[in-house]
C-alpha cells in the first residue's frame, strides 16, 4: 500500500528517434533525474512499438520522421493494439509541421522540439506522466487553430455540452490543471474531475490534448460558452 512517505515509483520512459546520438543525449538527461528511469529505445517506429509492449513505459518520446514506420503510424498502432497504452509526445524539429498536428490527432499527447533544453524536456515528461494539463498550451492551440481554419469540421458533440462542461473545455485548452480549473470555477476539484470525463467521453478523446484539437476542429473554440444545464 503506497502511504505520503512511500517513494513513488519512477516514470518509465521509452526513446524512439533513428539517431543514436540523439537517444543517448535524451537518456543522458533523464537518467540523472531520480523519479525519471529509461527503460527501452528504438530505431525506428516499428521498433518503437515491440519495445513499447515488452518494457510498458509511462512515456515514449517518439521522434515523428523515421524510416520505414514513422512516429505518426507508430502512435496509433501503440494505442490501438496496446491495453493501458502510454502517454506518447512526439519530438520533432519545427514545431508547425504538419506531422506533427497527424500526430496529435493520432492520439500523442503532446509534442516537444528538439531545440528544447534539459530542464524543457524533463518537465515535459513529468507533465504528460501526470496527464492533469496540456504540454505547452499555447503552441497546441496554434496548431489546432491553423488547421481547424483549413479543415473545419462541425461535430454533433458540440450540443451536447452542458454550460459547466464547455467552461471546463476552454480551461482545459488554456493549459489549467483540474485544481486550477476548480479555483477558477469555485467548485470542488471532485466535481471537475467529472465535468473532465464528460468532456472526454463527448468528444471521443484519449486525454485533453485529444479534446482540445477536437475543440478546435468542431469550431467550438469560436463559439460563446451557453448557460449551465
Amino acid at each position: 500500500m503506497t502511504t505520503p512517505d512511500t517513494p513513488r515509483p519512477p516514470i518509465r520512459v521509452v526513446l524512439a528517434d533513428d539517431e543514436r546520438m540523439v537517444r543517448t543525449a535524451l537518456r543522458a538527461i533523464l537518467s540523472a533525474e531520480p523519479d525519471l528511469a529509461v527503460v527501452g529505445e528504438a530505431a525506428d517506429g516499428a521498433e518503437a512499438v515491440a519495445v513499447v509492449r515488452e518494457t510498458a513505459p509511462d512515456v515514449v518520446l517518439m521522434d515523428v520522421r523515421m524510416p520505414g514506420t514513422d512516429g505518426i503510424r507508430a502512435t496509433e498502432q501503440i494505442l490501438a493494439t496496446l491495453p493501458g497504452p502510454p502517454r506518447i509526445v512526439v519530438v520533432t524539429t519545427f514545431e508547425n509541421d504538419s506531422y506533427v498536428y497527424d500526430a496529435l490527432r493520432a492520439g500523442a499527447s503532446g509534442f516537444l522540439l528538439k531545440r528544447a533544453d534539459a530542464d524543457a524536456l524533463v518537465q515535459a515528461v513529468r507533465l504528460v506522466a501526470r496527464s492533469d494539463t496540456l504540454l505547452f498550451p499555447a503552441a497546441v492551440r496554434r496548431l489546432a487553430a491553423e488547421h481547424a481554419r483549413v479543415h473545419p469540421a462541425p461535430a454533433p458533440w458540440v450540443a451536447r455540452l452542458t454550460g459547466r462542461e464547455s467552461e471546463v473545455l476552454r480551461l482545459m485548452a488554456e493549459g489549467l490543471t483540474n485544481a486550477e480549473i476548480a479555483r477558477r470555477m469555485e467548485v470542488g476539484p471532485a466535481t471537475v474531475k467529472t465535468h473532465v470525463a464528460a468532456v472526454l467521453a463527448k468528444t471521443g478523446a484519449r486525454d485533453r490534448t485529444q479534446a482540445v484539437i477536437a475543440a478546435y476542429e468542431a469550431g467550438f473554440m469560436n463559439r460563446r460558452t451557453g448557460p449551465d444545464s
